[in-house]
């Protein structure tokens, strides 16, 4: 598995108008990334998984949302796989095992919300 990030396109401008699936394209063998909002509260970062790629099993100190906006994800969370599709989300609580897998292609926006409460 290569992750890499991927920097804004030049002359992109994300103060106006644009969709998530379109900041990126996939990337054979790979899992792109592209952080979007990165403050100490928190992050939003766009991924793009190609077919056969996964993050490992780990754990968080923070919740995290996953919504995916292109195809279907599977997301593992305390051993149980969910399918998520597109348009779908789901919560990966914080402390618990969670992993992420791509049957299929697929993209998706994680959210993190560092929170002491």
């Amino acid at each position: 598995m290569e992750d890499q990030k991927q920097s804004p396109a030049k002359g992109q401008n994300l103060n106006q108008p644009f969709h998530f699936k379109d900041l990126m394209n996939y990337q054979e063998g790979s899992i792109v990334s592209r952080t979007i909002v990165d403050k100490p509260e928190g992050t939003v970062t766009v991924f793009a998984f190609d077919q056969g790629q996964n993050l490992s099993e780990h754990t968080a100190p923070f919740d995290a949302l996953v919504q995916i906006i292109d195809g279907q994800g599977t997301v593992t969370i305390d051993g149980v796989d969910h399918t998520v599709p597109t348009d779908g989300a789901i919560l990966m609580p914080a402390h618990i095992p969670h992993a992420v897998r791509a049957d299929m292609r697929f993209k998706m926006i994680l959210t993190l919300i560092r929170s002491k409460g």
